[in-house]
Parts: structure tokens; C-alpha cells; sequence
């Protein structure tokens, strides 16, 4: 892969580009954390693949880690769609919608995430995070 496709700069070869080329060069910005420019070219790939999984995934984490909640949201709930017992994708959903200030909402999908998962200590602890305080005396089972 050329230094120039690494970095999402276009070139003339990119109307041709696979879908495969397209989710490899996603996914190399996003292990340099250049993620606005990932979901750029993973939304490429989403229109060529719609509704697939593994272009999904990345593409929600894109629009996440570059700020874009509401469309990682929207991308995270056509994952669920896709597959309601994936518990990294109910994880993720509740991150955005977390970051969204739908806490509520949040809070359903990392219950979820959880009791699809229960030994996970990521979605234990970001339950931990959204579970409101208990009052002094009260337990979870009141």
C-alpha cells in the first residue's frame, strides 16, 4: 500500500479501488488514529458493501473516535440490526449514545452488552459508570 493511500489522499486509481482496498486503507488510518479520514474511506466501502459487518465495525469506531456521535449511533444500531447478539456492538452503542447524553438509552445497551457477556470487564465497568449512585442502604436487587 503506497505512503499517499495510506493517508487517504486520493489518487487516480481510486474509482478502481476494491472494497477490500478500501476496508485495509480504513483500517490503517485508524491505527494511526487518523479517524475522520478512515471514515471517509470506510463510508466508500459501506456503499459499495451495504450492510456488512465488517466494514460496519470500523466505520462506527471512525465516526466515534473522531467526534461524530449521532452517525456512529446510526451506524452502531444498522450493526445490531445486522446481528442483536453481537455484545461489542450493544458496547458501542451505548458509548455514543453515552457521549449523545441519552443515558437511559446507554444504559440499556451496556445491560445488554453485560448479560451477553457477563465476564467482560470493559462492559462491567462502563455499566459501573452509567449505573446511577445507590442510596446509603440500598442494594442493586431493591
Amino acid at each position: 500500500m503506497d505512503e499517499q493511500r495510506v493517508r487517504g489522499e486520493p489518487n487516480e486509481d481510486d474509482d478502481r479501488e476494491s472494497v477490500y482496498g478500501l476496508l485495509q486503507r480504513g483500517q490503517a488510518l485508524i491505527r494511526r488514529r487518523h479517524h475522520a479520514q478512515a471514515a471517509i474511506v470506510l463510508e466508500r466501502a459501506a456503499r459499495e458493501e451495504p450492510r456488512k459487518g465488517s466494514i460496519l465495525e470500523p466505520l462506527g469506531r471512525a465516526y466515534h473516535h473522531s467526534g461524530q456521535f449521532e452517525q456512529a449511533r446510526a451506524v452502531f444500531a444498522e450493526l445490531l440490526e445486522i446481528d442483536p447478539s453481537a455484545p461489542w456492538a450493544h458496547f458501542a452503542m451505548s458509548e455514543s449514545l453515552r457521549k449523545l447524553g441519552r443515558i437511559d438509552e446507554a444504559r440499556t445497551h451496556i445491560r445488554l452488552a453485560v448479560a451477553l457477556s457477563p465476564s467482560s470487564e470493559l462492559y462491567r465497568h462502563a455499566l459501573a459508570r452509567l449505573e446511577p449512585p445507590l442510596d446509603e442502604g440500598q442494594s442493586r436487587t431493591d
